[in-house]
């Protein structure tokens, strides 16, 4: 059979409240998340036997563990007569970067394995899968913008997103999400608590969406800063750049991004950006809902 094709979207945090500590041990949180149309590949050739090979610019920086490969597993532990195959992941996105790469690629793996095996693997069963694997991987199964809260795996569709231009900058420096948590020293919840988030609708209004999301923050940026302080330097010149409305940190780091209101615009801070600082990973690229999935 011929190899089936997907892509692990790079997630992007636009904003990002950390509200406690909760008594499992997970941060509750609240974060307007939407997807880069860039991302990892991730190909899948059914088989009876489970292997993966990792290819790309940032395959050496990966563990042996890999969450496709727990994807995969957890798949077939769902539906023992599952057929899994070869796994192809071509990591194009930098690791430990606060982009949700490997939830992205974990995402895409049950999708493939949904679609090889013709309705054995159905969208409730991944969907029941995606929380037990990581708190990100919820949000990467639709690739789609949304409000997430929770641990992240609390998943509200959020209409209306506008497709913009978006410049994402990665200064090389790895940050472990777990290690930004520990930095931030969220105070703890007794319990996670009842409250009513209001979805925004932007109605495509670049406007409204910048409206929304410039006075938010990232609440992981301070201490992503104290860990990594090269992320001060990140941020400042992509203020610097022509035609940047809003510029963040996403996710625990070290990836900024700054928004754009066309793809034209982010591309030509790109290259401004990229004249200034080669040993940078710089990527421009839209930001918005997509079609087809």
């Amino acid at each position: 059979m011929t190899a089936l094709r997907d892509t692990g979207f790079a997630k992007i945090n636009l904003t990002l409240d950390v509200l406690g500590r909760r008594a499992d041990g997970f941060h509750e949180i609240e974060s307007l998340v939407a997807f880069a149309a860039l991302g990892d590949q991730v190909e899948l050739e059914p088989g009876d036997r489970l292997d993966l090979a990792v290819e790309g610019p940032f395959a050496g920086a990966l563990s042996s563990d890999n969450l496709v490969i727990e994807a995969a597993e957890a798949a077939k532990a769902l539906k023992p007569t599952l057929r899994l195959g070869r796994f192809r992941l071509v990591k194009r996105l930098p690791v430990a970067a606060g982009l949700g790469g490997g939830s992205a690629d974990a995402a895409a793996a049950l999708r493939l394995l949904a679609r090889a095996n013709h309705g054995t693997l159905s969208k409730r069963d991944i969907a029941a899968l995606a929380p037990k694997l990581g708190s990100d991987v919820a949000v990467c199964l639709g690739s789609q913008p949304a409000l997430i809260t929770g641990r992240g795996e609390t998943v509200q569709p959020v209409p209306g997103f506008p497709s913009c231009g978006v410049l994402l900058a990665n200064p090389g420096v790895p940050l472990g999400t777990q290690d930004v948590y520990a930095a931030h020293g969220a105070e703890p919840l007794p319990e996670a608590p009842l409250r009513t988030v209001e979805v925004p609708n932007f109605a495509g209004d670049f406007a409204r969406f910048i409206n929304y999301v410039a006075p938010r923050g990232n609440a992981l940026e301070v201490p992503a800063t104290q860990l990594a302080p090269v992320v001060k330097q990140v941020l400042a010149a992509l203020a610097d750049l022509d035609g940047a409305r809003v510029v963040r940190l996403s996710g625990s780091g070290p990836t900024c991004f700054a928004l754009f209101e066309t793809e034209d615009e982010a591309r030509r801070a790109a290259a401004a950006l990229s004249a200034a600082q080669s040993d940078w990973w710089i990527a421009a690229t839209t930001l918005g809902a997509r079609t087809g999935g």
